[in-house]
């Protein structure tokens, strides 16, 4: 799985970090220029905000408004480009499989129609499952301890609730690893969510402590990566405080502070970009491959893939040997 995923990002890198570079790339300028037009709304009146005593709160409206707004345009950003993302990375596993190229813009367009389906079955995979396994551990708590009429229950409805989760917790883990694969196989089968749900169901059946590990291994390597990767870009943006207060002559002014904050936030995003790349292509690769070999295991794929690479072989490699009579 392991030599599969990384033998993938080494002959299609190109679509892959092409795809992943341009749709985070994107997010992160509108990111930074949402960054910069909030900075320059008080940038006149930094000193003010900053300057000993009560800021006015006329002044603060505006910067948090806009800090509001950049965060709600950020998310949207960011969730649009993880849903081409993780759509991209099985479309290129697909032709991998077969050894088959694919271009940048033939990455784009099947990724691009199956986006929707994408976000649909990520949402329902990454935020209704745990969502309802948390909403329905308070209600029971709540009602619990309504039903024993005690007002003085704030330690014991916290208790309770923890109590609650960790019981529930193995249960939102099960149903997570059980539907794994409905990302991939919305680009694959494509499926609507909730039967690529019921589809991923049925492939991980007898298999689920297999995902389970190899999924939180992938993960794990994802994170150890990005972790590394994010490491130059920190020691960089800790330069400017090592420098020593007494070496700079006088109050630094409102527009240095804006500069410094604003460099040290440019590198911390470019950090988290390079990061994103291999985060964002590395547990979806495994994720396919794993529904890949599954199908082989379960439904006799294998025979159907070497059926179809065949047929590719006159185009790349000539024709195939003949059989010997």
């Amino acid at each position: 799985m392991l030599s599969g995923a990384f033998a993938t990002i080494g002959g299609y890198w190109k679509p892959l970090v092409g795809i992943a570079l341009a749709l985070f790339g994107a997010a992160t300028a509108v990111m930074g220029i949402g960054v910069a037009i909030a900075f320059s709304t008080v940038a006149a009146d930094w000193d003010d905000l900053t300057g000993p005593g009560e800021p006015d709160t006329a002044q603060l409206v505006p910067l948090g408004i806009a800090f509001g707004v950049l965060m709600v345009i950020g998310v949207i950003a960011y969730l649009l480009a993880s849903a081409v993302v993780q759509a991209a990375v099985p479309v290129v596993l697909q032709e991998a499989v077969l050894g088959r190229p694919i271009g940048f813009g033939a990455v784009w367009r099947r990724a691009w129609s199956r986006v929707w389906a994408m976000i649909g079955t990520v949402f329902l995979l990454a935020v209704a499952i745990p969502f309802l396994v948390i909403m329905f551990t308070m209600v029971a708590t709540v009602v619990y301890f309504v039903s024993l009429g005690n007002s003085d229950t704030a330690g014991p409805l916290l208790l309770f609730g923890l109590l609650g989760w960790l019981v529930l917790a193995p249960l939102a883990i099960w149903l997570w690893v059980k539907f794994s694969l409905a990302p991939t196989i919305v680009v694959f089968e494509a499926q609507r969510p909730v039967a690529a749900l019921r589809r991923s169901a049925r492939l991980v059946q007898g298999s689920w402590w297999r995902v389970l590990g190899i999924t939180l291994l992938a993960l794990g390597l994802a994170s150890v990566v990005g972790y590394m990767i994010q490491m130059p870009f920190q020691a960089l943006g800790m330069i400017p405080g090592s420098v020593d207060s007494t070496e700079m002559t006088g109050e630094p002014s409102g527009g240095e502070i804006l500069a410094l904050f604003g460099g040290i936030m440019v590198l911390s995003m470019i950090s988290g970009l390079v990061s994103q790349l291999f985060s964002s292509i590395f547990p979806p690769l495994m994720t396919g491959l794993l529904y890949v070999d599954l199908r082989m295991r379960n439904e006799g794929l294998a025979p159907v893939l070497a059926e179809a690479a065949a047929q590719n072989l006159p185009e790349q490699y000539g024709p195939p040997p003949t059989a010997p009579a």
